[in-house]
């Protein structure tokens, strides 16, 4: 959806020129914006609604006499406070660099808002990789662990069965599968998963997410497959999967937002991302141009019932 166009300030110069190009990066090995769709909220302080399911699974009599009045229904929900956060960085282009740069990479304010753009989004694929394989983020009885021979890194275990009881226990269906890389490969490779997709023994072999929406009759299939450095500034790197050996299977409603069905969760977005530039006369001999991304999110977890967590698919390796 397309975030809210209320005219907002800012204390520096919002560049039209860099601002679509940040609005239209991807990084495409990220998924956040798919395991968590953004949707507009009219200011940084909002409100969602948080539903009753059992509304829609109590069915009122809908019987009516020739002169009777029909049975009277009111839907009711719980309005939560919401507080989207700004999230910016900002990176300082030497003249010097400028003027010097080859020809091919004479833009360098243009790649400096992308390359911020994209360390703004990695910071989101954190956030969004924490609230979904959090085990808190579900409640009690939509969570289990598993261990030892029960893991989808046993060939003995039994996925496809765990898998669809779990979903078929659900109060809505999920219609969203998200794995971390390596749950994902093991999953793949599973002998009873590439039987029942490839239709062969299953000895070897590997399947495709779109092969793995089709079995389970879902509408996507999410691999988070981001890194992140969690050594310290000046430390050799150390770089971690943000997506762990863990499956999160949830609903998601294409109306989903803040006040509209049951969904699973969401990530509300005040205003568009932005970018901006300007001189500062104090970078090197020659001055430099400051550039600045930035975004206003927050990402909620709406409909804990809706959601199931696996933790340790796979045994971590």
């Amino acid at each position: 959806m397309e975030p809210s166009t209320m005219p907002q300030q800012f204390p520096f110069p919002v560049d039209n020129q860099l601002t679509p190009i940040v609005m239209a990066f991807k990084n495409r090995r990220m998924i956040a914006d798919e395991a968590l769709p953004r949707f507009p909220v009219a200011g940084m302080n909002y409100r969602y609604s948080e539903y009753d399911l059992s509304q829609g699974l109590t069915i009122p009599e809908t019987a009516v006499g020739r002169r009777a009045r029909p049975n009277k229904v009111v839907f009711t929900a719980s309005e939560r406070n919401g507080a989207t956060t700004d999230h910016a960085l900002d990176d300082e282009v030497p003249q010097a660099d400028v003027d010097n740069a080859p020809a091919a990479q004479k833009n360098l304010i243009a790649r400096t808002s992308e390359r911020l753009a994209n360390l703004i989004a990695l910071r989101r694929e954190i956030r969004v990789a924490e609230k979904l394989f959090d085990e808190s983020s579900y409640p009690a009885a939509n969570k289990t662990t598993l261990s030892g021979a029960a893991q989808f890194s046993d060939a003995a275990s039994d996925p496809i069965g765990l898998l669809t009881d779990i979903m078929d226990g659900m109060i809505y269906r999920p219609n969203v599968m998200v794995f971390g890389r390596r749950a994902f490969t093991k999953f793949a490779r599973h002998p009873a998963v590439v039987k029942a997709i490839n239709h062969t023994s299953g000895d070897s072999g590997f399947v495709r997410q779109q092969d793995v929406a089709a079995l389970f009759e879902l509408d996507r299939v999410l691999v988070g497959e981001a890194f992140v450095n969690i050594a310290r500034k000046g430390q050799t790197p150390e770089l971690q999967r943000a997506w762990g050996p863990h499956i999160a299977l949830y609903f998601l409603d294409d109306l989903g937002g803040p006040s509209e069905s049951p969904s699973f969760g969401f990530t509300a977005q005040f205003g568009a991302r932005l970018a901006g530039q300007w001189p500062d006369k104090n970078i090197g001999m020659r001055g430099g141009t400051v550039v600045r991304v930035g975004e206003s999110v927050e990402e909620v977890i709406a409909a804990p019932s809706l959601g199931y967590f696996i933790e340790n698919a796979i045994a971590d390796d």
